[in-house]
């Protein structure tokens, strides 16, 4: 095969038959280097255009290279997507149930080949009566039917479970996880026909059935004393790094972790040979078990402490030894935890500084999705990943400008060429907004208007009929967590355009998604929270002159809000009562004018906020996003805002409630008052 891949590299030049070219590429995939994989994909994009429409099965094989080679190249992506499209009738199960675990892997989202793809299959649901046909089905269409489509799914299936292999079985719980099925028949039903078959399943198959089982919050004492044995005389056998790992991790999620000597002993075997990827898994499973293993304090704990520091060691110096980028991404894209943020983020940072230069129009909104996940503040980071799109932004596909605008929208922070980075920026998208699906058009006018940026052709894009009513089609195929954060990121970027920039005449239209959300929530106050909030009583004169979780206009939930009359003192609402820790039943109506106006003649409205430590970046109290931007709003609703940062709160300089009382006093009064 490798004699092969050196026939298809000198010939390259030469080859114009797209079909045989396909067939190579999927079979060398695995043996070529980045070079000779980027040659390929040029190479593919200059010859689509010679095939005909109706190959699909070239199509299918240049996703399936990309796919091998973990690729996800828009442009390539996009004219496969558009064969599939124009052939969706003459595709069967097999064809549709691949290209969208193709699409899964890649994280290529197109809601116009789900949307055709439902359909289609919906049509085909009487024609299988079989498991071999059947699973196929319910794993494809499942995730994306409608609840009428998901009963009829389910009751087909419990009629077959007995009938199911173990990997037909496995793949309805991997699809039911995906549903978010809360149907405890059927769940029970596929849990009892996974035990007949637990024996027969690889480790990374048993970390799927677990994983799956607990979010499905199947119970079953009896099944998950099973998996705890399979998995222990699996680790007791393996000798490969990324299997231990998931193993470990898989024994870590079940139900009352515990890990024996036997176990530590494997773990300990294993760590030089570990990336970090396989090190973070590890690292979060001793952690958990830290946590939980109260029963065995004496010995265990202190051993899994020594561990934990081996597991630190290892970590950073595989960091400082690294020096390729793209090799270090392929092991950090996967890394997130409390072990990674506390033990390796500051030397991952420092080892991405070392090697900046490296970052180029191919990799760059990789490390800023990257950096944003870390909400650690570098602005040499930053700055190099501004001067990187300034400079190639022509090279980077629309789809990733979201990722590379996201972490100066998280941390607040503008570049030193900020208005030629973000103008550059938003001219480039105008040119795509047709082609963006609705759910990117929402996130990018959210990250942007987060940074006081608001585009008038992205906001006529986004807030009309048309694009609303594409947008809610699309929701339905999304996860219960997803649907919901794209609702609220379109609620969000809506009242900023409404109080930011009323000029563009855009209407406020959340009332009633706003009202059904804080209906759900009550909301509570923390500790320090009600610490505040008995001192701001003392401070100005009664519970009456202060309020508790306030609901502003337009929705903003602020802690505490008090009104001060023209000379300096606090004034009392009237007859209310809060009861500590909850919501007050009445708010403003969202059409009320600048709160001023409803204010005695020189009185002033101020709010409160006690910030806790997701307001700041995590390495240096630099206000994130979010919160810079919930100022700039209530400022415009007539507010004098006094936000608390946690660090000073909690500083030894207010250590009794004295200097507490005294910081509220300067916060609210002025330096002058006493």
């Amino acid at each position: 095969m490798g004699k092969i891949a050196d026939i298809v590299h000198k010939n390259l030049e030469t080859i114009e038959d797209l079909r045989s070219l396909s067939v190579l590429m999927v079979s060398i995939s695995s043996l070529i280097s980045q070079r000779f994989q980027e040659q390929l994909v040029n190479k593919t994009e200059h010859l689509f255009d010679t095939i005909d429409s109706s190959q699909v099965n070239v199509a299918r094989r240049i996703v399936i290279f990309l796919r091998n080679i973990r690729y996800s190249y828009y442009p390539l992506l996009g004219r496969c997507n558009e064969v599939f499209l124009s052939n969706m009738n003459d595709l069967d199960l097999d064809s549709i149930s691949k290209i969208l675990s193709l699409y899964h892997s890649l994280r290529f989202h197109s809601f116009e080949f789900i949307k055709m793809a439902k359909k289609r299959l919906t049509e085909m649901i009487p024609l299988f009566d079989h498991p071999d046909g059947f699973v196929k089905l319910f794993v494809a269409l499942g995730p994306i039917a409608g609840p009428e489509e998901k009963k009829q799914l389910k009751s087909t299936l419990l009629l077959m479970s007995e009938e199911l292999t173990s990997q037909q079985v496995l793949a309805v719980m991997g699809a039911m996880e995906e549903m978010e099925s809360r149907n405890s028949h059927l769940i029970k039903k596929i849990a009892s026909v996974l035990y007949k078959h637990l024996d027969n399943y690889k480790p990374v198959e048993l970390l799927k059935i677990t994983q799956a089982l607990i979010f499905l919050h199947f119970q079953s004492k009896e099944l998950f004393v099973k998996l705890r044995e399979l998995l222990r005389s699996y680790l007791k056998i393996s000798f490969i790094p990324s299997e231990i790992s998931i193993l470990v991790y898989t024994l870590s999620i079940l139900p009352s972790p515990h890990l024996d000597e036997v176990g530590m002993s494997r773990i300990a075997a294993v760590l030089p040979h570990c990336d970090l990827s396989d090190l973070n898994g590890l690292a979060t499973s001793v952690l958990r078990w830290i946590h939980c293993d109260r029963k065995y304090l004496d010995n265990t704990t202190g051993k899994q402490l020594k561990l934990l520091q081996k597991l630190d060691h290892y970590g950073l110096q595989r960091l400082r030894k690294c020096d390729n980028l793209n090799l270090l991404w392929e092991e950090l894209k996967s890394l997130k935890g409390d072990w990674f943020a506390e033990s390796l983020l500051e030397e991952t940072v420092a080892t991405l500084q070392r090697l900046m230069d490296e970052i180029n129009y191919k990799n760059v909104a990789e490390i800023a999705t990257f950096i944003s996940r870390t909400n650690y503040l570098s602005t040499s980071l930053l700055d190099r990943i501004a001067s990187v799109v300034i400079q190639q932004i022509e090279k980077i596909h629309p789809f990733v400008i979201l990722g590379v605008i996201l972490p100066f929208s998280i941390m607040n922070y503008d570049p030193p060429q900020n208005d030629e980075f973000f103008r550059i920026c938003i001219q480039y998208l105008n040119s795509y907004l047709n082609g963006l699906n609705p759910l990117m058009l929402v996130f990018l006018g959210y990250s942007l208007a987060t940074l006081g940026y608001f585009p008038e052709d992205l906001l006529k894009a986004i807030f009309n009929i048309k694009f609303l009513a594409r947008m809610d089609s699309q929701l339905e195929f999304l996860c219960s967590s997803l649907n919901m954060r794209v609702q609220f990121r379109l609620m969000e970027l809506n009242r900023a355009v409404c109080l930011e920039c009323p000029e563009h005449q855009i209407p406020w239209f959340h009332d009633r998604f706003c009202q059904q959300q804080y209906n759900k929530d009550i909301g509570s106050l923390s500790g320090a929270q009600q610490q505040i909030y008995k001192m701001l009583a003392e401070v100005l004169g009664g519970t009456n002159c202060v309020k508790a979780s306030v609901l502003t206009p337009y929705y903003h939930r602020i802690d505490f809000e008090c009104i001060l009359d023209k000379r300096k003192k606090a004034l009392p609402y009237g007859s209310h009562s809060i009861t500590l820790g909850s919501l007050p039943e009445t708010h403003w109506g969202s059409n009320t004018q600048i709160t001023g106006s409803r204010l005695p003649p020189g009185a002033e409205r101020i709010a409160l906020e006690f910030l806790d430590s997701r307001a700041f970046c995590r390495n240096i109290p630099h206000l994130k996003g979010k919160s810079a931007m919930q100022k700039r709003q209530l400022e415009i609703l007539g507010y004098r805002v006094i936000q608390i940062p946690h660090f000073e709160w909690n500083s030894m300089a207010l250590s009794t409630k004295e200097a507490r009382m005294d910081y509220l006093r300067k916060c609210i009064f002025g330096e002058g008052k006493s």
